[in-house]
């Protein structure tokens, strides 16, 4: 009887449990170099991933190395869609029928005339990319995800994307940062989720399988414990706006090689690496024997990876280690390191680089990020 308690308490805990696979597909990288396009794209975009952060606006970058997306669907009956779950940003977009530019051509479009449940809003959006801009209209609709079916939520229909986006396997983007910094002031897809008492718990967990093209999920409203091993530990946010801490230093061999006195970081999924001052990250490239090609990719040889040294990211009296295999990536032009510069904003961004190596629980009630060991 005691057993049959318990397996009915684990069969409820599950149900809880709202979990979104991720598909871990091709990156915008690979797709270009496939037609041989990848050279004159990242001449005419380079890489910068702290577009998205400037202040003013939200804004989200080019990222030509994202490839883990989600299905979710808009709208009665049902229209899917593939989207980058994006702790870097708050709101919600997919394109529209209403948008001509080749990014909408390559990708699923909501029709808002096909769903019954659909209205409109009375405000415009603009979003700013690295490379240009998503503007459009936001409406509202029925919006399910993993499960899930949030009620009136107020989303974007895009009318023109920047042209990187035609590339990029995801429709669109779903945020999960906070309401202080969505455009329009909208309320984003997982408060709603909490405001409509859709999850148990008023947290989400990310977990990113590595190497492996299946297993990846983003879960809401729990924890999954088979994706991690030992304790989670929990790091306070600096700033509620994005998943923002504290980072104390960043070291290798023991040797402070970069965040000398502190600095803070943004744990972000819509961001592929590990990002950093370029100062900082040229010393840490430099210190794992890279050199930095024209484009800023800090490339290594490919046969001394099981040689090159740990990189530990220490964040509030916490060590987070993140051995070469993590940090190198092996492409059809070789090998390079997954630290990136950021310029000269004092802003660091833990990507997905650093999320493969470690489970990371985003809780938006007690504002803290636990992290723990991936299995």
């Amino acid at each position: 009887m005691k057993w049959l308690i318990v397996l009915t308490a684990l069969v409820a805990f599950s149900e809880c449990l709202h979990r979104i696979p991720l598909i871990k597909g091709k990156t915008a990288r690979q797709t270009l170099q496939e037609k041989g396009l990848w050279d004159k794209y990242r001449k005419m975009y380079p890489y910068n991933p702290m577009a998205k952060f400037q202040a003013g606006s939200e804004s989200m970058t080019n990222d030509a190395d994202l490839s883990y997306y989600g299905v979710i669907s808009i709208g009665n009956p049902p229209q899917s869609f593939t989207v980058i779950f994006d702790t870097g940003s708050s709101n919600l977009w997919v394109p529209s029928v209403y948008c001509n530019d080749q990014a909408c051509q390559n990708h699923k479009k909501f029709n808002p005339q096909q769903s019954s449940t659909f209205k409109w809003g009375d405000q415009s959006l603009s979003i700013q990319y690295g490379t240009g801009s998503m503007t459009g209209y936001l409406g509202s609709d029925t919006v399910e995800v993993g499960g899930i079916s949030v009620a009136n939520q107020v989303f974007g229909l895009s009318q023109s994307e920047a042209s990187f986006m035609a590339s990029m396997a995801a429709d669109g983007i779903l945020g999960l940062a906070f309401q202080s910094i969505a455009s329009d002031n909208v309320v984003p897809v997982f408060d709603n989720m909490i405001k409509q008492n859709l999850v148990s718990q008023p947290l989400f967990s990310v977990y990113l399988s590595g190497n492996s093209q299946q297993g990846s999920e983003v879960v809401f409203g729990g924890t999954d414990s088979s994706h991690y091993t030992g304790q989670i530990t929990w790091i306070p946010l600096s700033s509620a706006t994005y998943w923002q801490i504290s980072m104390d230093s960043v070291t290798i061999n023991g040797q402070t090689v970069a965040c000398s006195g502190g600095c803070q970081a943004i744990i972000d999924t819509g961001t592929s690496l590990i990002v950093g001052p370029t100062s900082d990250i040229n010393n840490i490239n430099s210190w794992v024997g890279a050199s930095t090609n024209q484009y800023g990719e800090a490339i290594v040889n490919c046969q001394n990876i099981q040689s090159m040294p740990e990189v530990t990211f220490t964040l509030n009296g916490h060590a987070f280690t993140v051995p070469s295999s993590a940090y190198v990536s092996e492409s059809s032009d070789g090998c390079s390191t997954g630290f990136g510069q950021g310029g000269s904003m004092q802003l660091w961004i833990l990507g997905d680089v650093f999320i493969r190596e470690y489970y990371t629980v985003f809780d938006a009630s007690t504002q803290y990020i636990g992290l723990a060991k991936n299995v």
